[in-house]
């Protein structure tokens, strides 16, 4: 059958490494077949396919349910065709709901994400933070370091703190262009996010992303000029020692009593 075309306009770069291919489809399962019950089946879903380089090797794990969501109208015909087993939805992840594919019960994401919509397929993850215990694959290595990076660092942003504070990243191993048809212009690299113990944050949640995409939009200012916006210019809590900081200096747990000081500052200014 016929190859797929690579597809810029939908950030494709099919993988051509079988072992590699093999490695990826392992992060989704190690570690994790001890906490299920010997006859209960992981459940797997992939992101964009594409030819099925990793697919095939989901499907042949039988310990792995596999759901796959792929928008090309022409990969979803080569796949029908090569994997006619595949439970193959047809769309775009973002827009889909995934309550509606899993109406109960956790499942596992896996795939060699589009590199131009990765950071969005996090944030979606997020939102299924609850019923998604592990999410893996291959992104673009820039992106893999930003989830993985610490307090400190130049990558550290709003992806290290909103990702690091549900689930624990590891960076795995690093990808080669040569590997890939057509090969990217940057190195690739494979991680796994699995989902921390805690189940909510000490704090106003939703409050919580606000103060983090707030304090890096300014990430060199220090914090009392940056989040002024959420409390009111001038007010004397400015003056606390971590709005003097920048907010690469900030551990989730920081970021998590800086929302505490600013949600009861608001609560006392409305009584």
């Amino acid at each position: 059958m016929q190859q797929v075309r690579a597809k810029k306009f939908l950030g494709q770069h099919f993988l051509k490494d079988l072992s590699i291919a093999q490695r990826i489809a392992e992060t989704t399962y190690k570690g994790q077949r001890e906490e299920v019950q010997s006859t209960e089946k992981i459940r797997v879903l992939e992101i964009g396919p594409g030819m099925g380089v990793l697919t095939q090797y989901l499907l042949q794990n039988p310990n792995l349910q596999v759901t796959a969501i792929e928008i090309d109208r022409e990969s979803v015909v080569y796949l029908k065709e090569m994997y006619p087993e595949l439970h193959l939805i047809e769309g775009d992840f973002l827009k889909l709901d995934l309550n509606v594919i899993y109406p109960e019960g956790e499942f596992n994401v896996i795939g060699n994400y589009p590199y131009n919509i990765s950071s969005q397929i996090f944030f979606k993850v997020l939102e299924y933070r609850d019923r998604i215990p592990v999410c893996s694959g291959m992104i673009q290595k820039e992106v893999a370091e930003r989830i993985a990076s610490q307090p400190g660092k130049k990558a550290y942003g709003i992806l290290s703190v909103l990702l690091q504070a549900y689930y624990d990243i590891e960076y795995l191993f690093t990808v080669d262009e040569h590997v890939f048809n057509p090969p990217p212009k940057v190195k690739s690299a494979v991680i796994r996010m699995t989902r921390n113990k805690r189940r909510r944050l000490d704090c106003d949640e939703e409050l919580f992303k606000t103060v983090v995409k707030t304090a890096f939009n300014q990430r060199r200012k220090q914090m009392r000029n940056s989040l002024q916006q959420l409390v009111g210019k001038g007010n004397p809590i400015l003056e606390e020692n971590i709005f003097t900081k920048r907010p690469e200096q900030l551990s989730v747990e920081q970021f998590v009593e800086l929302t505490k000081l600013i949600e009861n500052e608001r609560n006392q200014n409305i009584l």
